[in-house]
């Protein structure tokens, strides 16, 4: 008896729409073989001279394997049909063969080492190929706007970073050499035998045309199971780090039972679609064994035909043999590879997918730099949607001076972190204009835009590392002295110094081991240590943090907001009575502006949430439900 809920197949599909990115959006027709195989050429053509050799090292090496068949014919016709007929004693017929005996021997080893040599040079070169893909492929995901990171599951990157890189390498360090070494010797094997017996050849090759019709069949088979396979398993990955990022959710509603039932779901799935890879692949792999079987019965019947015709020699029947055999063996080596270069074409294709994708933030041809930095900010009859037909922001028109701070409330929705998001140009305006220093941000260099607005989150983020990583960023031009500075000015270095450790103090993943109010001192400190002069912009960073806490943020604030323009998204009104200005938002318009005390005397929408904030001892959870209640 099983304990997985009945709608347990239908969240998991639900759940898969969900997680279907850009990157699986376009057609598959869209990305060709043509197409794969020119991306894998452009990153393979820095490396061209290494595969030049390996090409020279191949042609010779299916030289080398020509010519063994060659020589047991030599010896069965020369020496061996000799002494059978009696022109040659037994002890000269074995002195007549022992040059024959060592150039065989010698032939193998020379196609070892030569094997050995391509082998390793193209393993070489595919890997640092793969480098380069790799890497083109992560910087082309860190230039991507946020709307692919709200959209792209975080596990379908991964698994493209990982999994489908990791296909490509075995497509370049195992299939390719076996494909190329086999293409080379069939293409040399068929004119070797077509030189030396056509009517032997005609039957060798018998069963080869069946066998490529064969080939294009599964061909298309494996291709279609690769494609859903790797799908599959970015959503696993999608959904193991969905889960075990919400893995306090999960336990706090009990939620175990139902994500037992998704996971086996999705296991079971994964599962099926590896086991019909598989049985695709054996059923293609048992009809060439089987047409191989038939060929070779073929050519003995036929070649034994031939022997007692006296038109086809002993030797050249048993060179026959070996031929027909070598001519299998290279279209057997092809099958085994077929299901991997599959995959690797299905790996591909997604790759090339994600890297057609392009950002909708995109810098000018020609930029205009602000020449002498102030910080003047203007939304100049601003509109914003995320959707065609719904705006969020409409007609925001507002100048903010340098210097000036200001305080933006209103109710969850109002557009308060649209604002921001547009500020700092995550996305672009669908009206209107923003400017600073009466520059459109459009117009400027992403890197300097982001280099005069920092941001400090409601839930900042921190990295696997110690406390001075996360407030350096890693960068080690910024010295000790200056972050201490800067923790001391933003008000955080009283806690870190109380840390083991202090500044050196480990942090867990996620930063587990500080508070909510320490990882907002912490952003504070770093947005002050990287950006001491240019806007700063707060997005509710007082929000769900003790009094105690909130204390020190703002202590640490009334250093930090000292002569630069601010724009604080306010949760709690007690954080922005001293601020230059207040913008009250509401469905998506300013509806007040003015400092506190005429905010109070207007007796608005401003007014009704103080009192009820204040002088009903309201949290401010509630008087957010109070803000909206007075729209």
């Amino acid at each position: 008896m099983t304990d997985k809920p009945p709608s347990g197949r239908a969240q998991v599909a639900r759940r898969s729409e969900r997680l279907e990115s850009p990157a699986d959006a376009p057609a598959r027709g869209a990305v060709t073989d043509r197409y794969l195989l020119q991306m894998m050429g452009r990153f393979l053509l820095p490396y061209k001279w290494q595969l030049g050799l390996v090409g020279l090292l191949l042609l010779a090496v299916t030289g080398l394997t020509l010519l063994p068949p060659l020589l047991v014919k030599q010896a069965v016709d020369g020496p061996i049909q000799q002494a059978a007929n009696g022109v040659l004693r037994k002890e000269d017929a074995l002195n007549a063969m022992l040059p024959y005996g060592l150039a065989y021997f010698g032939l193998i080893a020379l196609t070892f080492a030569l094997r050995l040599g391509y082998t390793f040079v193209l393993q070489a070169a595919g890997q640092a190929a793969l480098r380069d893909l790799r890497q083109q492929l992560f910087e082309h995901i860190l230039k991507q706007d946020m709307k692919f990171f709200n959209v792209t599951p975080v596990g379908q990157i991964v698994s493209r970073l990982s999994n489908d890189i990791e296909a490509l390498t075995e497509l370049l360090s195992t299939s390719i050499v076996m494909v190329l070494t086999s293409s080379v010797t069939l293409i040399g094997i068929i004119g070797v035998m077509l030189a030396l017996e056509w009517r032997m050849a005609l039957l060798s090759l018998a069963t080869v045309p069946v066998m490529v019709v064969s080939t294009v069949y599964f061909r298309s088979k494996i291709r279609d199971a690769s494609n859903n396979y790797h799908k599959l398993v970015a959503e696993l990955l999608a959904y193991i780090n969905e889960q075990f990022s919400g893995m306090l959710i999960v336990q706090l509603f009990g939620r175990q039972r139902v994500s037992r039932a998704e996971f086996a779901d999705l296991n079971d799935r994964y599962r099926a679609m590896h086991m019909k890879i598989r049985d695709q692949y054996t059923y293609y792999a048992a009809t060439l064994q089987l047409l191989t079987a038939i060929g070779l019965a073929i050519v003995l019947y036929g070649g034994g035909a031939g022997v007692l015709a006296q038109w086809v020699t002993l030797g050249m029947l048993i060179s026959f043999i070996q031929y027909t055999q070598r001519t299998f063996d290279p279209i057997l080596n092809l099958a085994e590879q077929i299901a991997q270069i599959q995959q690797a074409l299905a790996a591909g294709e997604r790759i090339a997918r994600m890297l057609k994708i392009e950002p909708t933030i995109t810098e000018t041809a020609v930029p205009s730099p602000i020449q002498k930095f102030k910080g003047s900010v203007t939304f100049d009859h601003l509109q914003f949607s995320y959707n065609p037909g719904t705006p969020v922001l409409q007609d925001i028109d507002v100048h903010i001076p340098a210097g000036q701070s200001v305080a933006i409330v209103g109710p969850t929705g109002a557009g308060k972190s649209s604002l921001v998001g547009l500020l700092s140009r995550f996305y672009d305006v669908s009206g209107g204009r923003i400017l600073i220093d009466g520059v459109d941000i459009r117009e400027l260099p992403i890197a300097d835009l982001r280099h005069y607005v920092t941001v400090v989150p409601q839930s900042p983020y921190c990295f696997n590392g110690t406390l001075a990583d996360n407030l350096r960023l890693f960068d080690p031009t910024i010295s000790r002295e200056q972050m201490i500075a800067a923790a001391k000015t933003a008000n955080a270095a009283p806690f870190i110094e109380r840390l083991p450790g202090t500044y050196d103090y480990q942090l867990l993943p996620g930063a587990a081991n500080l508070s909510h109010g320490q990882r907002q001192l912490l952003a504070l400190a770093r947005a002050l240590l990287h950006n001491p002069h240019g806007i700063l912009v707060l997005d509710e960073a007082t929000s769900n943090i003790d009094t105690e806490t909130e204390a020190l943020i703002q202590k640490g604030l009334e250093q930090v907001l000292k002569n630069r323009t601010s724009i604080i998204i306010a949760h709690r009104l007690s954080t922005i009575r001293e601020v230059d200005r207040i913008l009250v938002l509401q469905r998506g318009r300013v509806v007040e502006d003015g400092n506190h005390d005429q905010l109070l005397a207007q007796n608005g929408v401003y007014a009704r949430l103080y009192r009820r904030q204040f002088l009903h001892g309201m949290d401010g959870s509630e008087g957010s439900e109070a803000l909206e209640a007075a729209r």
